[in-house]
């Protein structure tokens, strides 16, 4: 009935798959696949990428991506009037944590160790911040953050981790103090971005350090949940944890807002916009 597209790398064969099948098509873009950082940086590579964003978008009417601000760029760049259906997780009841500062702060980065995430910048900012710093995760960067682990005599603050399964990364969550989300501005993919951890921080009613760009700026007018950041310095960033860690008035206030947000940006709520855009595309 229906063949869907997941990112742009499987665009070309689902459209002509849709034609000889005579199926309707849907885009579903994960994210900005032409800007993102390791497309951008090789220039022929982006120029193929960009090429086919710019021909086969059009082709498919109906899709839906993960932010207001890409959508809003495939309108511009590609006239396609596109849903938005942010990846949230799932409303639960998890163990929350008092708005409490502990004496063993634990300072919590979850997901993709890859690069362009901040952790050359956030493990050297670790010097100057009493408490711990969890990684948990792995990818393409695991080897340079372990190096600056080391160049910065760390060994004793910063801890890798390694991956857990969703129910044990709820548990670690929940008894972190604070939550981190850095994404290096190098390429609107990225500049546009809304990761999944920042939902998840927000579930676990965890105050959090993420980045000044447009999404987090829009959730962050809604429900201050965050303290935002300019720049990828490490002293910017060691600044802004200090001030979580000190401020008692606001690492409270970014909790409660938490509890209030994690009931509106979920996925039982976000999941109704998605099986509506395929009811009104099947009928």
């Amino acid at each position: 009935d229906m063949v869907c597209a997941i990112d742009l790398d499987t665009i070309i064969p689902c459209y002509y798959i849709s034609k000889i099948k005579n199926a309707k098509r849907v885009y579903d873009a994960h994210e900005y696949f032409s800007q993102q950082k390791e497309v951008l940086s090789r220039p022929f590579i982006y120029r193929c990428w960009h090429w086919i964003e710019k021909k086969f978008i059009p082709l498919f009417p109906n899709g839906y991506t993960v932010s207001f601000s890409i959508a809003q760029a495939f309108k511009e760049q590609y006239g396609a009037n596109y849903e938005v259906v942010r990846n949230l997780p799932v409303l639960k009841e998890i163990e929350i944590q008092p708005a409490t500062q502990s004496e063993n702060c634990i300072i919590l980065y979850q997901g993709a160790v890859n690069e362009s995430r901040g952790l050359e910048f956030l493990v050297p900012a670790m010097k100057d911040i009493q408490a711990e710093l969890h990684i948990y995760g792995d990818g393409n960067f695991m080897k340079q953050v372990k190096q600056a682990i080391i160049i910065n005599n760390l060994e004793n603050k910063v801890f890798m981790k390694g991956t857990l399964s969703p129910e044990e990364l709820n548990r670690v969550t929940s008894r972190a103090t604070i939550g981190i989300n850095l994404v290096e501005n190098s390429g609107l993919n990225q500049f546009y971005s809304l990761a999944n951890k920042f939902f998840d921080y927000i579930q676990h009613a965890i105050p959090q350090v993420t980045m000044k760009y447009p999404e987090y700026e829009q959730v962050n007018r809604e429900y201050e949940v965050a303290v935002l950041i300019g720049s990828l310095e490490p002293q910017t960033i060691a600044e802004a944890i200090n001030r979580l860690l000190n401020d008692d008035a606001l690492y409270s206030r970014l909790h409660n807002n938490c509890m209030e947000a994690r009931n509106v940006y979920n996925w039982q709520a976000e999941e109704k916009k998605l099986l509506t855009f395929y009811r009104n595309i099947i009928g």
